[in-house]
């Protein structure tokens, strides 16, 4: 993927850095698995499994952690 969409980690709100963290942990997974086709496929497998969503959701938490900590945890 050649589009530049990731200028920054800075966020104004944790609600923001916590949409940021999703954004980047799905952009991950399109990174990793480009063709959209296997991805869909794929889909209901994950979707329904708790290891895989509980694998999803510290991928997320991880993220967060990194723009928090760009953010000096937004404090003022």
């Amino acid at each position: 993927m050649a589009d530049v969409w990731l200028t920054s980690l800075i966020t104004e709100t944790p609600q923001q850095g916590f949409e940021l963290a999703i954004t980047l942990s799905r952009r991950g997974v399109k990174y990793t698995q480009p063709d959209s086709e296997v991805l869909h496929k794929l889909r209901p497998e994950y979707a329904n499994d708790a290891a895989g969503l509980t694998s999803a959701s510290h991928v997320i938490a991880l993220n967060f952690q990194t723009v928090a900590a760009a953010n000096n945890y937004w404090r003022k």
